[in-house]
């Protein structure tokens, strides 16, 4: 299949924000006439268009209606993120905008995921995909803000764009009312003989108490792909519990205490060390525990002002993986050392070479949220404190040692008027790196100034036009102690996005919605560390994108959602030569048609295409791959409070691998899932 040039994308993009909006200025001629109540259509993901950030927000109904195995699934279909092995929690990751995963790091650092507040995910591990590595039955919603623009709360060096997770509340399954409440959930898939139990005990003791526990059970054996061949590393077996509590007090019941704690882990016995699987057994096979723990506690004071909502977040993320190697798993021969491995690595055995890894991040972030008017300006200003420590544990793969952390932020949404938004961002943060071994016992300390500028302006028929200006810098990290000129150079990063946006109802029947916001973006990287060629840093990297999203729905239940993302780069060496950004995915098309029956059905068809890869060294095939799904929540009877899920993902078995992928991707799989509330 063909798809349109990024200037053609954009062209029509452009005619159809501008179509919409001539549309309405015609409804609205006739606003006078009484139409009586009206239920406006529904679809499945609203499209983000009062912000001038690019970011996508996806709920409970929809992460419950993907059934994803992991994470990653859930979030592929957010334009400009892609996926690197999405579908096991190990070897896996994600990609927003070029940036993030790839087949020898499962993170390059230019990609945040945040669980409660808690920064999780390790440094860049080789050969080793674990970003992710949680089980998605924990979470109620997923946010993905791309770019730099939006990121100054969350982090520095932020290129890609940052990954927020929530995980669920006891309110959430007894509505707010005193009592027990239950839900137990059973999946089944066909591909690779899945099953995955989740089950929620939620108690809310008083107006002021409530406890939740979840315990989710996953596992998974080999899937096979469209021609039938087994998925390397596709096999999994990932038990993960929550629990979750919150307490509120104070004579207005302006004070909270919340806590939460998450556990993920896998035991695996003779698997790849390489779990990306791209250097043909070169490294052998291990015995391995992975352990992925992330508690936070949150103290909230939100009194009846409106200068404080002040929230202070203490967390730790662990991330422990533990390897043993099997003994003669490796293809390399000790001898003749035709792998290329000094000492003859890794046949010597994992005696010698240390293959754990453990990498633990505490913070303490202080944030408060005012909101308030100077004139004609009203102020939604968010003020921030962070102290971070992270810990590596010394492997032979990666030094080990701590990074300290001090840094403050300021962003000021600035609403002028009805039709103006100014938000500026600042952020300042200072690190202390200092290692952990007599080989690395020299301290580093570096500091960086960043910041970024969006405008929005919001016309009064549905269309608004924005942009935005953001520099970063992404300080040392504990990785590149073996390299003292990284240790004292951060890498920087410049991104300018121009877009547009429309949102209406009544657009073409009475009671519909019509939605829609197309992006530019130009990012250039430089001053790099993380990305090499024959061992020498690049000197640049540009990359330009659009990414578009639009949803239509109507009132008697017709919806169409659409995501589309078109994006090119170049990384250039210092001796002046250049060749594709190695980052880059394939532009891809995703549709959504489907029809809900009021509360009770809900049936949809889905297409994703992906445009024919091609670069110097890379070819990747185009693919279109179907997704069917039905949901079925009886309203009476027997069967209420029940919901009752199916699916068929790659209706065709269509045989493929994903650019960016270093698998083949999972041919037909059937799912059905049952859940009840008790």
């Amino acid at each position: 299949m063909s798809y349109p040039t990024t200037r053609a994308a954009l062209r029509t993009t452009t005619a159809c924000v501008l179509l919409m909006g001539a549309a309405t200025s015609s409804f609205a001629q006739d606003a006078d006439v009484d139409l009586g109540e009206i239920v406006l259509g529904e679809s499945k993901r609203k499209v983000q268009t009062e912000t001038a950030t690019a970011v996508t927000h996806i709920d409970q109904e929809e992460i419950d209606d993907r059934q994803p195995n992991t994470i990653a699934e859930l979030i592929d279909s957010v334009p400009g993120v892609n996926l690197v092995n999405g579908s096991t929690p190990q070897g896996s990751g994600i990609n927003i905008r070029g940036y993030g995963a790839n087949s020898t790091y499962g993170t390059d650092q230019k990609v945040a995921v945040v669980v409660d507040g808690a920064s999780v995910g390790a440094e860049e591990i080789y050969r080793l995909g674990t970003q992710l590595f949680t089980d998605p039955f924990l979470y109620k919603s997923a946010e993905v803000i791309r770019g730099t623009v939006g990121s100054f709360e969350y982090g520095s060096g932020i290129v890609g764009g940052v990954v927020k997770l929530k995980t669920k509340d006891a309110s959430d399954f007894t509505d707010g009312e005193i009592g027990f409440a239950g839900t137990q959930t059973l999946v089944f898939s066909s591909n690779g003989n899945g099953i995955t139990s989740s089950t929620n005990l939620a108690w809310k003791a008083t107006e002021d108490f409530e406890v939740l526990l979840n315990y989710t059970w996953r596992d998974q054996d080999l899937q096979q792909d469209g021609s039938g061949e087994d998925i390397g590393s596709s096999a999994f077996n990932l038990p993960s519990y929550l629990v979750k509590g919150r307490y509120t007090f104070g004579e207005s019941r302006d004070h909270s205490i919340a806590f939460s704690y998450s556990d993920t882990s896998t035991d695996e016995t003779d698997v790849p060390y390489d779990t990306f699987e791209t250097s043909g057994g070169a490294f052998g096979n291990v015995d391995r525990t992975v352990d992925s723990r992330t508690a936070a506690l949150t103290y909230n004071f939100n009194p009846s002002n409106d200068f404080i909502d002040l929230d202070v977040v203490l967390s730790y993320a662990d991330q422990e993986i533990d390897q043993e190697y099997v003994a003669g798993t490796s293809t390399c021969d000790d001898a003749s050392n035709p792998c290329g491995f000094e000492g003859g690595f890794p046949d010597g055995g994992f005696d010698v070479v240390n293959a754990d890894h453990r990498y633990e991040t505490t913070k303490l972030a202080i944030k408060n949220t005012s909101q308030f008017e100077t004139g004609l300006i009203s102020h939604d200003l968010r003020t921030g404190l962070e102290l971070i420590r992270k810990e590596r544990l010394d492997a032979n793969s990666a030094p080990g040692g701590t990074d300290d952390r001090v840094a403050i932020y300021a962003v000021d949404t600035m609403a002028i008027g009805n039709a103006w938004t100014l938000t500026p961002a600042l952020r300042y943060e200072h690190s202390q790196i200092n290692g952990s071994t007599s080989a690395y016992d020299t301290e580093y300390t570096n500091e960086a100034l960043m910041g970024g500028l969006s405008l929005r302006y919001a016309f009064q028929n549905g269309f608004a036009l924005f942009g935005s200006a953001a520099y970063t810098e992404s300080l040392p990290i504990i990785d590149d102690l073996g390299i003292a000129e990284y240790m004292k150079l951060s890498e920087k990063s410049r991104t300018f996005e121009l877009g547009a946006s429309y949102d209406a109802t009544d657009v073409f029947l009475g009671g519909d919605t019509f939605s829609i916001k197309g992006n530019i973006y130009k990012t250039a990287l430089w001053d790099i560390t993380s990305y090499t060629v024959s061992n020498v840093a690049l000197d640049n990297v540009e990359t330009t994108g659009l990414e578009l999203e639009a949803s239509y729905a109507t009132n008697a239940g017709h919806y169409v959602d659409l995501n589309a993302n078109f994006v090119h780069g170049k990384e250039y060496e210092a001796s002046g030569a250049t060749a594709d950004w190695r980052g880059l995915p394939a532009d891809t098309l995703q549709v959504a048609f489907g029809k809900k029956f009021g509360e009770e059905l809900d049936l949809s068809w889905e297409m994703v295409g992906s445009k024919r890869y091609e670069s110097e060294s890379t070819t990747v095939a185009g693919s279109v791959v179907h997704n069917l799904r039905a949901t079925y929540k009886p309203q009476q009877g027997l069967l209420r409070d029940t919901e009752i899920r199916f699916g068929v993902e790659n209706v065709f078995d269509h045989d493929y691998t994903p650019r960016l992928s270093t698998r083949t991707a999972a041919g037909r799989n059937f799912k059905v899932s049952l859940a009840t509330t008790f």
